[in-house]
Parts: structure tokens; sequence; C-alpha cells
């Protein structure tokens, strides 16, 4: 038998896919209380029960969503034997990115919405703090000099990266040789 905290969490999840798939499919501004509600299947009053607005269940989606894209890369990059083969890697993982596929255009949007809401940027600030620190550890591993300015120049390429994609598509040119460079003792 199922208990209510299991349905509970159960309605929870329902509304935070639906707003993932929402942002994706609507953008952050037009994804409302009564569409994600619809979406998940669900009363209206149970986003409000769940969540304190629409904007914590959107903001927790994206950090959901970008917690566990940077979750993913931290153990990838533990295995590394060079700086050069950590920014292989690393961008050899953005080629499942193409720009505009959802975890992509969730992001974008993220990135957006943050400029206007001053918890999800330091929430999403949080994200990219701790990326950037991982990728540090990495680097000086490496005995790449000023780690951590290197992994900020790095990280924010990745996301510079990410964004042309969505606009531009993928790059012609090796990325990766130029950041190899910069990594280069």
């Amino acid at each position: 038998m199922v208990t209510t905290a299991e349905r509970g969490r159960e309605v929870r999840a329902r509304l935070l896919r639906a707003a993932t798939e929402l942002i994706v499919e609507r953008g952050w501004t037009a994804t409302t209380t009564r569409v994600v509600a619809d979406r998940a299947g669900v009363a209206p009053g149970l986003v409000h029960y769940h969540f304190a607005s629409v904007q914590a269940l959107l903001r927790e989606a994206a950090l959901d969503t970008a917690r566990g894209l940077t979750a993913q890369i931290g153990p990838m990059l533990a295995g590394t034997r060079s700086a050069g083969d950590t920014v292989d890697l690393l961008f050899r993982a953005l080629d499942g990115y193409s720009g505009t596929d959802p975890a992509s255009v969730l992001l974008v949007e993220a990135y957006l919405a943050a400029t206007r809401d001053d918890q999800l940027r330091e929430a999403l600030a949080g994200v990219i703090t701790d990326f950037r620190r991982e990728l540090a550890e990495r680097l000086a591993d490496h005995g790449v000099p000023g780690p951590e300015t290197t992994a900020a120049v790095v990280a924010a390429a990745v996301d510079g990266v990410m964004l042309h994609r969505s606009l531009l598509g993928p790059e012609r040119g090796d990325t990766t040789a130029v950041l190899r460079r910069l990594v280069r003792r």
C-alpha cells in the first residue's frame, strides 16, 4: 500500500519533471502554475502545497538539472592523466549537447532567469563554484599554475561554447586545442 508520504514524493517528482519539460518547451516566464499542474496531472493547489511559489518550483527544477550535469563530470575528470586530458574529456562530454537539446535549453533559460531572480542567481553561482573548485583540484593535481583562475576560464569557455551552440550550432574548429594550450605548463 502506498503511503501518503510516498504519494507526496511522487507528486513532487511529477511537478519537477513537468516544470523541467515546460521550461524547455515554453520558456521560463510562460511556465505557470496551471500549466505545470495540467502537465503533471494534479490540481493547481498542489503546486503551492509542495513549493512556496511557481518560481520556487522552476528554480528547483533548473538547479536539479544543473547539479545533475555537474555531478556527472566530477567522476569523469578524476581519472585524467594530464591537464590536457582533463580539457579533452570535459569538452568531449559536451559533444552530447547540441545547444538545442533539453538540458542546454533549460540551462540557457535558467541563466537568463537568474538575471532577475537573486535566489536562483545565488544557487547557480554555488553550482558553478563547486564545478570550478573540482576542476581546479584536477588542474592542480596536474601542476597547472593558477589552477583556480584557469578553472574559471575553462568553465566560462564551457558555458560560452554551449551558449554559442544554442545560437550557431556546433563549432567548426577544435576548441579543445585552444584550451589545451591554456593549461599547458
